[in-house]
């Protein structure tokens, strides 16, 4: 049996791909915007679809990139609503003739804020009862003409 090393499956003279993945090596020292030195050509070529060009160096190989950030596709996109923490305390609007509410949030440890005249009710709460589209964010006083309850 012949235990000397074999021969590899590629040659070494086989030209190495220009972009490689990058690794722990690999470092960008700059990153220049359109229309910046450096940039000039690759914005003729690629126009506004030119979002960046990188300078990327590989110091296990010594090798220098240069790549490019395009923009590819573009779409209408609504982003997700900012998650609010179920503790975070929400402000609600209540009648004054909507006792059974009222109680009702008092139960589940509702307080009345007078500064605000608003009730106060942890969010996880206000969901839990259905009290959604009573959150109010602008704390204008209310008018006692309107039926709002102002005292505790």
């Amino acid at each position: 049996m012949n235990h000397s090393n074999p021969a590899p499956a590629v040659s070494q003279n086989t030209p190495r791909p220009l972009w490689r993945a990058p690794h722990a090596l690999t470092i960008t020292r700059r990153k220049l915007k359109p229309g910046q030195a450096g940039t000039r050509k690759l914005l003729a070529a690629y126009g506004e679809k030119l979002v960046c060009v990188r300078y990327r160096y590989d110091a296990a190989n010594k090798r220098r990139m240069k790549t490019v950030e395009l923009v590819i596709e573009e779409s209408p996109w609504q982003p997700r609503p900012a998650k609010i923490p179920p503790n975070e305390i929400m402000h609600l609007r209540i009648k004054y003739d909507e006792v059974a509410l009222r109680n009702l949030v008092k139960a589940a440890g509702g307080k009345w804020n007078r500064e605000k005249p608003a009730w106060e009710l942890p969010y996880q709460q206000v969901l839990r009862l259905g009290l959604v589209e009573r959150i109010v964010t602008d704390h204008k006083k209310p008018q006692t003409a309107r039926g709002y309850h102002e005292t505790a």
